[in-house]
C-alpha cells in the first residue's frame, strides 16, 4: 500500500537584501516570488530595514527583511528555489565579491531545527548570529524564539547591538503588507 499522506510543512525562515537597481524593488518582487514557490506559504514578513554594508568593501547600504514560509519542499529544493530568483533578478553568484553589492540576496536562514554543516548547505546560516539586518526583524516576530545551536533572538542581539539598522516605512504598493500582521 502507498503512502499518500503529504509532507507536513516546515517553517522556515529567508532573509532578503539588496543594494543594486532600486533595492526596495528588488526585495518587494523578491517577497512576491517567495508567495508564489510552489508547496509553500508565505506566512509573515517583516517591515524592510535599511543597514550598513558589512565586510569592508565600499557600496551603497542594503534594504533587508525576514520572510517566515511554511513549506513543503526539502531544504535543499528551496535553496534551490532561493538561488533561481536570485538569478531572476539578474544576480551572478560566479562573478560577485565576496561581501559585495547584491541586486538580491536570498540567504536560507533557518529551516526547522536543521542543524546541518554540508558545504552546500549550512543551516541554520554560518553568519546568523552576526547580522543585526537579520536578528531585528526576526525579533520583530519572536524575540524568544530559539536559533538551534545558538540561543534566542533576544540573547543574540546584543552582540550585534553597534550595527547600524534603520526601519523603513511601509511602501503604498506593498501587497504583501498585510502578511505582517499576520503570525
Amino acid at each position: 500500500m502507498a503512502d499518500t499522506t503529504e509532507p507536513i510543512a516546515v517553517i522556515a525562515w529567508v532573509g532578503m537584501g539588496s543594494n543594486q537597481q532600486e533595492p526596495r524593488f528588488q526585495v518587494a518582487r523578491a517577497r512576491s516570488a517567495l508567495n508564489g514557490l510552489p508547496e509553500t506559504r508565505l506566512a509573515w514578513v517583516s517591515q524592510d530595514y535599511l543597514s550598513e554594508p558589512i565586510g569592508g568593501v565600499a557600496q551603497a547600504p542594503f534594504v533587508n527583511a525576514v520572510a517566515r514560509l511554511e513549506t513543503r519542499l526539502s531544504a535543499a529544493e528551496l535553496l534551490r528555489a532561493l538561488h533561481q530568483i536570485e538569478e531572476g533578478a539578474g544576480r551572478r553568484r560566479a562573478v560577485e565579491l565576496v561581501w559585495g553589492p547584491r541586486v538580491l540576496d536570498l540567504d536560507l536562514l533557518l529551516y526547522g531545527e536543521l542543524q546541518s554543516q554540508d558545504s552546500g548547505l549550512r543551516l541554520p546560516h554560518p553568519e546568523i548570529a552576526h547580522r543585526a539586518f537579520v536578528l531585528r526583524p526576526l525579533a520583530d516576530y519572536d524575540a524568544q524564539m530559539a536559533i538551534p545551536g545558538l540561543g534566542t533572538i533576544a540573547e543574540l542581539l546584543p552582540a550585534v547591538a553597534e550595527q547600524k539598522l534603520w526601519p523603513l516605512p511601509a511602501e503604498a504598493d506593498d501587497s504583501t503588507r498585510g502578511l505582517r500582521q499576520s503570525c
